[in-house]
């Protein structure tokens, strides 16, 4: 019995903070020449913004066992495995995945188990590893994501370079979007910190762009139904480019 109220003030919890509305921060809405003249001045204008969130898990930590750094494997079926801690991985019984990688920059894979293996060609690989929310969001603080770089067959690592990168969870490529709903760019800046390091992310979806110093959600509302390149640049405060290979992400995304 006590079980059960237990349970049921925690739905009714959740249940309450869902239908608060969501508080925005840091919106821009953006004006483009002559939006006076094409678009309908009834509709709403796009607008780029994040959600006043709390972070989810902030002492989750995750761990890479295998590959270890620069370990040489045959091609083939290549060993993951993950230590996982502070975060309900095993207690989760729904199918949705908690646990992504991201190889070279591509669109992320969702696993549902700490161990598992990938079936690799010969090349260089950089693996960005990490956790998300319920709503399928990367956890940001230090310890909820992990990054690696190994090789398969006659491989040489990549050079070496201490500067920090970029890991994109969203969006998808090629992914649609309802054009009544956000489209969501959620990142990772791996191998650096935003503000100690002077960084910031440039993101540009078609003729409309924005940017964010630090690490959050960011949300595009109102996009006109069409096809759009979604640039996610790292820059330095200045604007200067960074040179890492893995320092901008492309993606196609279709808006309808």
């Amino acid at each position: 019995m006590k079980k059960n109220l237990i349970w049921t003030i925690a739905l009714l919890l959740i249940i309450g903070a869902c239908s608060e509305e969501r508080k925005k921060i840091n919106e821009s809405v953006v004006d483009l020449p002559g939006d006076s003249l094409t678009v309908n001045p009834e509709k709403p204008k796009v607008s780029f913004y994040q959600y006043e969130d709390v972070d989810s898990y902030p002492d989750a930590i995750l761990e890479l066992y295998t590959p270890l750094g620069n370990q040489i494997f045959r091609p083939g079926k290549v060993p993951f495995e993950f230590n996982i801690k502070n975060y309900p991985f095993e207690e989760e019984v729904s199918d949705r995945f908690l646990l992504f990688n991201i190889l070279n920059g591509s669109d992320p894979a969702g696993f549902r188990t700490p161990i598992f293996q990938r079936e690799l060609e010969e090349g260089s690989y950089r693996v960005v590893a990490y956790l998300v929310d319920e709503e399928g969001l990367a956890l940001k603080n230090f310890g909820n994501y992990v990054d690696r770089d190994f090789q398969v067959g006659e491989s040489r690592p990549f050079p070496y370079s201490a500067e920090p990168y970029l890991a994109v969870n969203f969006p998808r490529n090629n992914q649609i979007v309802d054009a009544e709903h956000e489209l969501i760019v959620d990142f990772l800046v791996v191998g650096g910190d935003m503000k100690l390091d002077g960084l910031k992310v440039h993101i540009q979806i078609g003729d409309y762009s924005y940017e964010i110093d630090h690490m959050a959600p960011v949300r595009v509302a109102n996009l006109p139904t069409g096809n759009y390149q979604a640039h996610i640049k790292l820059l330095r405060s200045n604007g200067e480019e960074l040179e890492g290979p893995f320092s901008s992400v492309s993606k196609s995304i279709i808006v309808r």
